[in-house]
């Protein structure tokens, strides 16, 4: 080559990885010339040549989905310590499928934890490498292979843990959460591989076992790795969210924070028989649902005062976004199921949903709740509860404000009863910037895929790790949901969408592709 043909040649390499699976063709003259008629055949690849890798993922259907099938049937519930075998049995597997597209893996050891009064292993996490090109930037994949507890029982249509389609729903426990984008990943590459196509980044592959669990042990192993394993790490992206309906995709640049709470009602030795001694002592339970109930009105909005004081205002900018939002209220509200929603109009709901807090009660110990009657009186009752939180909320700032106030209720309450109210677990609030290059790889592949540009949201749950890759890589983190809203993720019947899956699969591999630009 001359120098001017080196010079075309650089200014063409990044062009030409950008442009794989778009409509782009370079002129074959201008590649000859630039690269020699040697190298034509690898780099040119047409608007045909992304349809034929997209028909290959459609038509290999029945393959991907027996595999999905398999990650379902292995109950890794990370909760249960009847499981923990299984649950270990689920990290090993999925191993074996990043082997398979030439990944190179570890098992980083967690040690042990107390479960029910047992000493069980955690399970590992694992590490993955794959491509160690220093020419090229390197992506951060996230995921998790653990799932919630499901039995039929609970008002399943099916077993839960064997995958079964009906109406292009893929049912199963992990379908969604987060099996089935993990899977994904894996598809994605091995698509690109079955084709020939180089990938214009490095990948790495961090995918753990307890984050349905709190995810013990994955934020002391990522700050050892800070200056390991997560050097060199320029993106990362988490598939573990939704889009904000069923038909639109979307990307997520906003999470909320959480803090937990425990009330605890104590006041005689042990559980008495409410014929004998009903209305002769001052009852626990009662004492905690009155406690409880002054917690929220009845449009939910939270009871406790200054708890809004340090929300962020809100620029004209985000503003406009929420006008824009394609977001059908009357699909929301039948997909829960709910008569009426505490508020109807889109924006407002958007708005309480994403970015100020809610709070909720999750349900009360040491109460009966089995079926049929049981009249005692409770002798010790623990309510729980949480907030969760958006900036420029703390958790410090907030476990004060509610401790505060519920002990200022109990005072109101005037009953000699035991009252101990102490925080939970916390994670901050984590927003994104939508401009940043990862995002914007993420907007292409999605546009590429489904033919519109994606929403950007914020969501109300919260994934604490996200974060603390943030502040480990230095880096941005992109949220790339791959399933619906009405998945059901942590409920029954979750499944994935049959189309879902698919171009989803589709979605990582343009993504992978355009991150080569980025």
């Amino acid at each position: 080559m001359n120098a001017i043909q080196i010079y075309l040649a650089k200014s063409l390499g990044l062009l030409l990885h950008f442009h794989r699976f778009r409509s782009f063709v370079v002129p074959p003259i201008l590649l000859q010339f630039c690269l020699g008629s040697s190298n034509f055949s690898l780099v040119r690849l047409s608007k045909m040549d992304h349809a034929k890798i997209f028909q290959g993922i459609e038509e290999d259907y029945e393959n991907l989905k027996e595999i999905l099938r398999e990650a379902v049937a292995i109950q890794s519930v990370s909760s249960d310590p009847s499981k923990r075998d299984e649950t270990i049995r689920m990290v090993h597997w999925m191993k074996a499928k990043l082997e398979e597209i030439g990944a190179t893996c570890s098992l980083q050891d967690l040690g042990n934890q107390t479960l029910e009064g047992k000493e069980i292993p955690l399970p590992p996490v694992l590490f993955g490498t794959l491509g160690t090109d220093k020419s090229k930037k390197t992506l951060l994949v996230y995921g998790h292979v653990d799932v919630q507890p499901a039995q039929k029982s609970d008002g399943w249509d099916t077993e839960p843990f064997e995958l079964v389609e009906k109406d292009g729903k893929l049912f199963g426990r992990g379908s969604s959460d987060d099996k089935g984008p993990v899977l994904c990943w894996v598809h994605a590459i091995r698509a690109a591989q079955k084709n020939n196509v180089e990938l214009p980044i490095n990948i790495k592959f961090c995918f753990e076992a307890m984050e349905e669990s709190g995810s013990v042990g994955l934020e002391d192993l990522l700050k050892r790795e800070q200056k390991g394993f997560l050097s060199d790490v320029d993106f990362t992206c988490i598939s573990d969210s939704y889009w904000l309906g069923t038909k639109k995709p979307c990307l997520t640049y906003g999470l909320r924070g959480i803090c937990s709470f425990f009330v605890e009602v104590s006041g005689i030795k042990q559980d008495l028989h409410s014929g004998v001694f009903g209305g002769v002592v001052h009852e626990p339970l009662a004492d905690l649902f009155w406690i409880m109930s002054q917690l929220t009105t009845v449009e939910n909005r939270i009871s406790i005062p200054s708890i809004y004081d340090d929300v962020a205002p809100m620029s004209e900018v985000e503003a406009r976004i929420y006008k824009e939002i394609e977001f059908d209220v009357k699909e929301f509200r039948e997909s829960v199921g709910a008569s009426k929603l505490p508020t109807e109009d889109k924006e407002t709901l958007l708005i309480r949903r994403w970015r100020e807090p809610s709070l909720t009660v999750h349900g009360v110990e040491g109460a009966f709740y089995g079926k049929g009657e049981k009249t005692v009186i409770p002798s010790k009752v623990i309510g729980k509860f949480s907030i969760r939180i958006v900036p420029n909320m703390t958790p410090e700032k907030v476990n004060k404000i509610v401790g505060d106030y519920l002990n200022e209720l109990w005072k109101k309450r005037g009953s000699p009863n035991t009252f101990n109210a102490k925080p939970g677990h916390s994670a901050m609030s984590w927003v994104a910037d939508v401009n940043d290059p990862n995002f914007l790889a993420g907007a292409r592949a999605m546009k590429l895929v489904h033919g519109v540009e994606p929403d950007r949201i914020r969501e109300g749950c919260s994934i604490p790790i996200t974060l603390t890759f943030q502040e480990l890589t230095g880096k941005s983190v992109l949220l790339l949901p791959i399933g619906a809203a009405d998945d059901m993720a942590h409920s029954q019947n979750e499944k994935n969408n049959k189309f879902n899956y698919i171009e989803g699969v589709k979605t990582l591999l343009s993504y992978i592709m355009e991150l080569g630009s980025a």
